[in-house]
């Protein structure tokens, strides 16, 4: 029961963390980065953010890979 306690708190740390970036990413930039994907023709409007999603993929790696190393 112990290891089932300690993966609900890391799955709860990385869904804050998440949400503190999705909250406060605009203002440091996330989400309009250089390497992002923005399309606008008339009506439709695509935006894909590569560049935002790997840097929070290596972050949320890094912080995985501190909580699970052993």
């Amino acid at each position: 029961m112990e290891s089932f306690g300690r993966l609900i708190i890391t799955f709860g740390i990385i869904i804050i963390v998440i949400g503190l970036i999705i909250t406060f990413g605009s203002k440091i930039g996330f989400g309009r980065l250089p390497g992002d994907i923005f399309i606008k023709k008339g009506n439709i409007t695509f935006y894909f953010p590569i560049l935002t999603c790997i840097i929070i993929s290596i972050l949320l790696t890094v912080i995985g890979n501190l909580f699970f190393r052993r």
